[in-house]
């Protein structure tokens, strides 16, 4: 059974980081490229990275360039998101996928909320 856990989120101020963890199971997963995308309520969700399975190439967008960080263990079948100076309008429900997203069934997400 596929299965995408999101793990991490939380309450932090401006200028704070987070870490997001995405567990994976039930697929090959270090054959797969994955992302990292998010939704704020109210708007359509949106892709925020992606990184190539074996870590060779990863991509961001332009919201989030220079301030969060994608990365991946194959080993224990996880991905990565460290969120430093985060903003409010990071506030969202993040999510991962495959790596054009919906591939795989949705996780239940991790909420961050950035806010003093």
């Amino acid at each position: 059974q596929v299965q995408l856990v999101e793990s991490g989120g939380g309450l932090v101020q401006p200028g704070g980081s987070l870490r997001l963890s995405c567990a994976a199971s039930g697929f090959p997963f270090s054959t797969k490229g994955m992302s990292w995308f998010r939704q704020a309520p109210g708007k359509e969700r949106e892709w925020v990275a992606k990184i190539t399975s074996r870590s060779i190439t990863s991509t961001y967008a332009d919201s989030v360039k220079g301030r969060f960080t994608i990365s991946r263990d194959n080993a224990k079948s996880t991905m990565y998101l460290q969120m430093n100076d985060l903003k409010p309008e990071d506030t969202a429900e993040y999510y991962c996928n495959d790596y054009t997203g919906g591939g795989l069934p949705w996780g239940q997400g991790t909420q961050v909320t950035v806010s003093s």
